[in-house]
């Protein structure tokens, strides 16, 4: 038991995310700007700019509505961004696989530490017991031997 106090089951997860290569370092990011408010708006802003800038110029435009050529950009965003979101999943799915058997570890060390201090407390309590039963022994001995 004094070994596995002794011994550290947690592990520093972050360490993982340093050692990343440059490439899952990029898909982590662009998966989380890919995710978030801030490229809604950006990317909701560019294709209003896109489709106002184009009716204005009317003739000269350079994409005219219905827009296929806004259509080809979505397409291929959407195609870059998937794999990029994919392998950010893949990646977040082994750390979390990390983090859960890491929780596995300390969560069985922790049972085996708290069902060893039952153990020791059930020990305690039936000691306290014998001397609560020997002093009362005595008391009755030494009431006796007054009594007398």
């Amino acid at each position: 038991m004094h070994m596995l106090l002794e011994q550290k089951l947690s592990t520093d997860l972050s360490e993982n995310n340093k050692r990343s290569s440059l490439g899952q370092r990029a898909s982590d990011s662009v998966a989380k700007f890919a995710g978030s408010w801030a490229f809604i708006f950006t990317f909701l802003g560019g294709m209003a700019i896109w489709m106002v800038l184009n009716i204005v110029l009317d003739t000269d435009a350079f994409d005219v509505y219905p827009f296929i050529l806004l259509n080809l950009v979505l397409s291929c965003v959407a195609a870059v961004q998937a794999p990029f979101i994919m392998m950010s999943q893949n990646r977040q799915e082994v750390k979390d696989r990390a983090r859960a058997e890491n929780d596995y570890q300390i969560n069985l060390k922790n049972e085996l530490v708290i069902d060893d201090l039952h153990k020791k407390l059930d020990a305690v309590i039936e000691n306290q017991k014998k001397i609560i039963e020997a002093l009362s022994r005595a008391d009755i001995i030494n009431m006796n031997a007054k009594g007398k």
